[in-house]
């Protein structure tokens, strides 16, 4: 009964692999629409992959629309990346390759015809042999098994792919707009200055200003117009980066960006869960769980395929000059003599015991990586707010009242000038402060469905003079 149990199976699972190799077919669209609809869920956005000359035209026609669509804000920036950018075109066909293999380790390799002639004085004899690859064929299933597994992890690694660029995209556009508002305060700064050091220059002519005062507003006037190249070079940094993201060229990169970063949100809710369910909808971590799977499926076939890794079926069919036939079989095999496949599974249970750590390690960076970007996330929300609600309105308040001061003349020229750039500076401060929070916002995003890449906090544009000026 056993026997025949046995025989069953192995009959049934060579049937499946025959049917399998007949209906295998190669439809790279079908592994596409599942990283479609998991980028439409997660971003709102819309992917195209171009295979034809009219998906191209049909994207590019989408691209101006969107180019033409002025200004440019965060969601469809995101939007045209994805839609434009030839990397994720190219990354979109590495599906069309794992595919391909599937449908290849699916199909029954081809059996082998020999032929021969020989002749020894009168007498001819004529060889013919079929060799069926027959260990090949039965362990089709599970070959078949493992290249799927193989396109279920690179369809992960798109997606990932693709919510990377756009996450950095969007981290590229808040950057960019940022660098564009630093450079009108930090203009509005340098004009304070030169007011003052001609002021200054004007009163050291009259006698009524030593040199020494003079340096100063000089001095001042001279960091003032070092930091507006500074703006203005990190102006085109960023902007040049959310070109690349973007991918576009030419006339394309006249695009044109809001004048100032979105509003904060009134209110942070408390999300107590984000751990457990950004564990449950990473896709870096499920793609690290179908490689654990994978190297174990592997692992088993390594280690039932360790001795006899090569097993040939033949038939044969001679004929000789002399009318005689031969017909028969012949069943050839691998023999362990040199090579008894220790090292093979060796290697395999190797892979494996490093794939089930890998996948634990990223599971525990995940964690803190979740619960470090949700704390930056909050903490800049905190600051940008104390700026905009403490220290922005507190500026405006001093300024009001030096103006009554001044028109009173119970202050000079030069304390409203000074107290003036301390404004601004403040101002410049709160844009900082938003920046940073909405670069938080696209690192808990990513991190939520991948690996993030945490911004860099307080990046080169801090630098204003406020304190310079509000001391002057």
């Amino acid at each position: 009964m056993t026997r025949a149990l046995t025989a069953f199976r192995r009959s049934t699972a060579l049937a499946a692999a025959l049917i399998l190799a007949g209906c295998a077919t190669v439809d790279p669209e079908r592994q596409f629409a599942p990283v479609q609809q998991a980028a439409q869920q997660h971003t709102g956005a819309t992917l195209r992959w171009a295979r034809s000359d009219e998906e191209r035209t049909a994207i590019d026609q989408q691209v101006a629309t969107l180019l033409a669509t002025a200004p440019l804000a965060a969601d469809a920036a995101v939007q045209l990346a994805l839609l434009n950018h030839r990397g994720l075109q190219a990354r979109f066909a590495a599906l069309g390759v794992a595919e391909a293999e599937v449908v290849q380790a699916l199909r029954l390799p081809n059996p082998g015809f020999t032929f021969g002639r020989s002749r020894t004085g009168d007498e001819r004899e004529i060889d013919r042999s079929l060799h069926l690859p027959l260990l090949r064929w039965l362990l089709t299933p599970w070959t078949g098994d493992l290249a799927q597994r193989r396109l279920d992890r690179e369809r992960h690694a798109v997606l990932v792919a693709v919510l990377d660029h756009a996450a950095k995209t969007r981290k590229a556009w808040v950057d960019a707009v940022a660098a564009q508002q630093s450079v009108h305060y930090m203009g509005q700064v340098m004009q304070a200055a030169e007011a003052a050091a001609e002021l200054a220059r004007r009163m050291q002519q009259v006698g009524n200003f030593s040199p020494l005062q003079r340096a100063r507003e000089q001095a001042f006037y001279a960091d003032a117009a070092l930091n507006v190249a500074r703006a203005e070079q990190q102006q085109r940094a960023t902007r040049e980066r959310l070109t690349r993201l973007l991918g576009l060229w030419g006339a394309q990169t006249a695009f044109t960006l809001p004048d100032r970063l979105p509003d904060l949100p009134a209110e942070l809710p408390e999300r107590p869960q984000i751990e457990r369910e950004a564990l449950a909808t990473r896709l870096d971590l499920q793609a690290a769980q179908i490689a654990v799977d994978e190297t174990a499926r592997a692992l088993g076939l390594t280690r039932a395929t360790r001795l006899v890794s090569v097993v040939e079926l033949g038939l044969s069919h001679n004929t000789s000059s002399d009318g005689s036939r031969q017909r028969g079989w012949e069943v050839g095999i691998e023999l362990p003599i040199f090579d008894p496949g220790d090292a093979k599974a060796a290697r395999a249970d190797a892979v494996w015991h490093q794939a089930v750590d890998q996948a634990a390690q990223l599971a525990i960076d995940a964690r803190s990586q979740i619960r470090e970007a949700e704390g930056q996330r909050r903490s800049a929300w905190q600051i940008a707010r104390h700026h905009r609600d403490q220290i922005v309105p507190l500026r405006a308040q001093i300024a009001e009242q030096n103006v009554l001061r001044y028109n009173g003349m119970l202050i000079g020229v030069f304390e409203l000038l000074a107290d003036a750039r301390a404004q601004i500076a403040s101002v410049h401060d709160a844009i900082l402060a938003e920046r940073d929070f909405w670069l938080a916002d696209a690192d808990l995003r990513m991190a939520t469905l991948g690996s993030p890449t945490p911004s860099a906090l307080a990046g080169p544009m801090s630098s204003t003079g406020g304190g310079d000026a509000g001391g002057h």
